[in-house]
């Protein structure tokens, strides 16, 4: 039996190979290039904003440490410099430029600097130890609230109109026009000094301290316990956004002329719910749950230091009452990048959703 070749294609038959300029405009065009470029601009120029603005704050790590000798061990200012100055490595009399310039330097090896009042301890080491609490505790808080607030969101519209819908209105305006330590501060003075529901005091810290941190239930229980009370907070303070934004995306969802068809067609309560009405008007909300995303590490410094839970929020409280730069900039940075990142990828998602933001046609 004879076997068929594939034709040979001739050389002026095959493609031309695009020219290193043609890659480059190509290159140009892309919208997911854009969007990072944008975003990697954007994280130089606050890390330089933070950078000149922390140094224009009164005072310094030296003057706060020198204030600290004299009224806490009443010591003449003489001797309080002296003892700041073998205390720090730092040099408040140094250009501000050469050490913007030695900063960028060690950035870009990915080093963040030692911290300037904890001689020896490094800046990522102390943001390695407080960030994750900070991302348990309004990750969590984050996550219920928006599961909360879609489900009700959904049957505040189908209800609508109704005196249910009008209450939830109600109770959601209130919710989100209160900020969230507001709720932190009732929460304590009521429920805690007040009413005595719980004791402030055990609740400090973000577990128990005479607990060996490990995976098992006492110290998960505890965990939970001392998160309790800010990630209540944290849920006050945005189910609220998350009731109105669900609802009103699904009354505009009910609309749409393929809910009608669906409904015309017979098709079962649920299924419409589920494949037509639910996956479509949820779709911004993952677009701002994508946004929310990124100020989990930099909405947390009052609630933090409100219950006085050990994270990263609190961390930078500490850092700015001390006057410690390079601790304020390792914060900061890190708050900078989750920001302008999950902007980046709230973009990009809605980019995938609506094509149409691709300005001038660019190519993903």
């Amino acid at each position: 039996m004879a076997t068929l070749n594939p034709p040979i294609r001739s050389a002026s038959s095959r493609p031309p190979s695009l020219t290193a300029s043609a890659r480059l405009r190509r290159l140009a065009r892309s919208y997911t290039l854009r969007v990072f470029a944008q975003a990697v601009v954007t994280v130089w120029a606050v890390i330089t904003f933070t950078f000149f603005l922390i140094r224009l704050m009164p005072g310094n790590p030296v003057d706060v440490y020198i204030d600290f000798l004299m009224n806490q061990q009443n010591i003449t200012y003489e001797e309080a410099r002296a003892r700041a100055a073998s205390q720090f490595k730092f040099d408040p009399d140094a250009n501000i430029f050469v050490q913007y310039g030695e900063y960028m330097g060690r950035l870009i090896q990915l080093d963040l600097g030692e911290s300037i009042t904890s001689t020896g301890t490094r800046v990522i080491e102390q943001i390695a130890r407080f960030l994750p609490w900070t991302v348990f505790s309004v990750g969590l808080g984050l996550f219920i609230s928006f599961i909360l607030g879609v489900t009700i969101g959904t049957i505040m519209a189908y209800l609508r109109n109704s005196w249910l819908d009008n209450l939830f209105s109600l109770l959601a305006s209130i919710l989100g026009a209160v900020p969230n330590y507001i709720w932190g501060l009732l929460i304590l003075i009521v429920f805690g000094v007040q009413l005595q529901w719980f004791q402030v005091g055990a609740l400090r810290g973000t577990y128990n301290s005479s607990l060996t941190p490990g995976f098992n239930l006492t110290f998960l229980l505890s965990v939970l316990t001392h998160a309790a009370l800010p990630v209540l907070v944290y849920v006050l303070g945005s189910i609220g956004r998350w009731m109105l934004n669900m609802r009103n995306s699904t009354i505009g969802t009910l609309g749409e002329d393929y809910v009608s068809v669906a409904r015309a067609r017979g098709l079962p309560p649920s299924r419409i719910l589920l494949a037509y009405v639910g996956r479509n008007a949820a779709l911004p909300m993952f677009t701002l749950l994508a946004i929310d995303i990124g100020f989990i590490i930099g909405g947390s410094v009052i609630i933090e230091e409100l219950f006085v839970y050990k994270g990263i929020g609190s961390f930078l409280f500490w850092s700015i009452s001390q006057r410690d730069y390079t601790s304020m900039q390792g914060v900061f940075l890190v708050i900078t990048i989750s920001v302008v990142f999950s902007n980046v990828l709230a973009d990009l998602l809605y980019s995938q959703l609506d094509p149409r933001v691709r300005v001038g046609g660019g190519e993903k």
